[in-house]
């Protein structure tokens, strides 16, 4: 059996001691994750599509001290990144200050001018969505942003409509909650084991095994997945052998 181990190779985990093997040179994909192959991709947005780290700690920082709090923890942080923009403010402002959230939100920072163009699209992502596209395979999207919040960060790198469905916190359960990925697998007719979940997160993580998805960590030493992807050059190496199936098929 193959797996990805901690910098993006395979590792040999049969019985006896782990064989590491650079995923540069080993060209097999990893075939036993997929034995009834893939219908499709699902993303998720901050850390995987985008690089937003930077953009998302100044938007929050902004309307802390736009309430007079000090900046954001270290652990703040963690939980922002992961949690539904309205999980981490109520996360990080006194119950007393709860009611001035929604005015603090709208006056302290102009998202779509001031945040957005903070943001970065990850290395090689439009290549690769472009690569799955030409190989048949479907696309769709789960993430922890509203409606507008997603919509801002499509229109802005100009992504081809190629994601659906499109599943945020406006229209399902945020993550941990499997939710999403359902709604995925339903839209797609496809059975969870042949739909791939790409996060960078411990609620990505569960979000994908709740549904019976399977998961690729992304750039994240600390995450397991029976997959984990050092970045999108390496992941489409890793997909390329992988049987494309269609969605009609698996039930």
């Amino acid at each position: 059996m193959l797996a990805f181990g901690s910098g993006g190779e395979y590792i040999n985990i049969f019985s006896g001691l782990p064989v590491k093997i650079d995923y540069q040179i080993m060209t097999s994909a990893p075939f036993d994750v997929f034995p009834d192959g893939l219908v499709g991709v699902v993303f998720d947005c901050d850390g995987v599509m985008i690089e937003s780290r930077d953009a998302n700690r100044e938007y929050y920082n902004r309307i802390l001290a736009f309430l007079g709090l000090p900046k954001m923890t270290p652990e703040q942080e963690r939980y922002a990144f992961m949690a539904t923009a309205r999980e981490a403010l109520l996360s990080m402002v006194p119950v007393a200050l709860h009611p001035r959230l929604e005015h603090a939100a709208r006056t302290a920072v102009d998202y779509g001018t001031e945040i957005v163009p903070r943001l970065r699209l990850s290395p090689g992502f439009r290549d690769f969505i472009e690569w799955l596209r030409g190989r048949g395979l479907r696309m769709s999207i789960a993430t922890n942003r509203i409606d507008a919040g997603l919509q801002a960060v499509l229109d802005f790198f100009a992504l081809p409509d190629y994601f659906d469905p499109v599943v945020t916190a406006s229209n399902a359960a945020p993550k941990p909650s499997p939710e999403g990925v359902r709604i995925v697998c339903k839209a797609w007719g496809a059975a969870p084991h042949t739909v791939l979940f790409v996060g960078d997160s411990e609620n990505d993580r569960q979000a994908a095994l709740g549904a019976g998805a399977v998961f690729a960590a992304f750039d994240n030493n600390d995450l397991e997945g029976q997959l984990r992807i050092r970045n999108f050059a390496a992941f489409r190496q890793t997909l390329e052998g992988v049987a494309m199936v269609d969605n009609a098929e698996i039930k």
